[in-house]
């Protein structure tokens, strides 16, 4: 009897320790479950934390070739408001017009690792060298606005902008349909941007392709001004003292060295858009105003809105999407008639 009992008594005592173990067991993974759910797990009395993985911001350097202008300004305030919509993480580098400085900035954005450079280029020559030191970085390259003339064109993904050839003829036809063939010369002056510049160069030729037909139109003047309105000012009142009335119409490359001119105009005595047809490059909304005054008789758009473009390329580049070596934005010419109901709309 007494053997009897106590093997009743063992074999509940392993029934509770069994039951027991299996409750620790449960609970015990439970704790574990916990634990990890708050990023960090228990071992041998140690916490052990579980990294989150975060994930990258796209970085992008751009080297912006300076602030010379209202259009420029326009440009750099599109790509900063649009990278910071896409959540890319700029660096932003002004080279003040200095080739040099952008090279040093390219430098520094691949001591930096950026993921992708892109260049608003001050000039189209010069930039191989730099070009190929990106390239053997494995950085990709986007160029914006004007154009670089290089030996290799794998040196750069994409060129995103306007078509100054483009630009320049639309100049041209304006000028063939506002004044009849003449018997007697028209003269003309140009103010042309920073020498060396895609828009100078291409915007020039694409206005001389369109009017070399009529040889009544003869350039009287041609001449950088930076575009800038204080050179504009200074390169017109030079022309105007050179030339005087035998002006008849004023082709400039932009806006601000338009700006310029026309103060220079006036002073002189002359009212521009009557005594000089007045041509000009851009689409501010300044411009526009000055042509509802009258004083300006054509503005050929170039949109300085780059940004959402250069965004979205980053994106697809990251991404190994293959991009067009052109990526041309649209554009439109304003007159007199059509400037008024631009202007409210106009965001620069």
């Amino acid at each position: 009897m007494h053997f009897s009992k106590l093997k009743t008594t063992l074999l509940a005592l392993t029934k509770l320790i069994m039951t027991m173990s299996i409750l620790l067991l449960f609970f015990g993974c439970e704790q574990a479950q916990v634990k990890e759910s708050a990023n960090h797990v228990e071992e041998d009395n140690r916490v052990v934390s579980i990294a989150t993985p975060i994930r990258k911001e796209p970085v992008l350097g751009f080297s912006q070739l300076g602030s010379e202008s209202e259009w420029r300004i326009a440009n750099s305030s599109s790509i900063k408001n649009s990278a910071i919509e896409s959540d890319v993480k700029l660096i932003f580098q002004n080279a003040e017009q200095s080739q040099e400085k952008q090279i040093e900035a390219i430098r520094e954005f691949v001591k930096q690792k950026v993921d992708v450079i892109a260049i608003a280029p001050v000039v189209e020559t010069g930039w191989d060298y730099i070009l190929k030191e990106v390239k053997q970085a494995g950085i990709p390259v986007i160029i914006i606005d004007r154009l670089v003339d290089v030996t290799d064109p794998s040196l750069y993904v994409t060129h995103i902008g306007s078509d100054f050839y483009e630009e320049g003829r639309k100049a041209g036809k304006y000028l063939l349909d506002k004044l009849p063939k003449s018997n007697k010369p028209i003269g003309i002056v140009e103010l042309k941007g920073t020498e060396g510049s895609t828009p100078s160069i291409a915007r020039g030729k694409g206005f001389r392709d369109v009017i070399s037909s009529r040889t009544d139109l003869q350039f009287l003047k041609s001449e950088n001004a930076d575009f800038t309105v204080a050179k504009g000012k200074e390169v017109m009142k030079k022309f105007l003292k050179e030339k005087g009335r035998d002006i008849r119409v004023l082709y400039s490359h932009n806006d601000d060295m338009t700006f310029g001119a026309l103060e220079a105009i006036e002073e002189y005595g002359l009212v521009p858009g009557k005594d000089i047809v007045v041509i000009t490059v851009d689409g501010t909304r300044k411009a526009l105003e000055k042509m509802n005054e009258g004083k300006i008789n054509l503005v050929v758009e170039c949109n300085p809105l780059l940004g959402p473009n250069l965004i979205q390329a980053v994106k697809e580049v990251l991404k190994g999407s293959t991009l067009p070596k052109r990526i041309v934005t649209p554009e439109n010419v304003f007159t007199q008639v059509t400037a008024a109901g631009e202007i409210a709309t106009r965001s620069y």
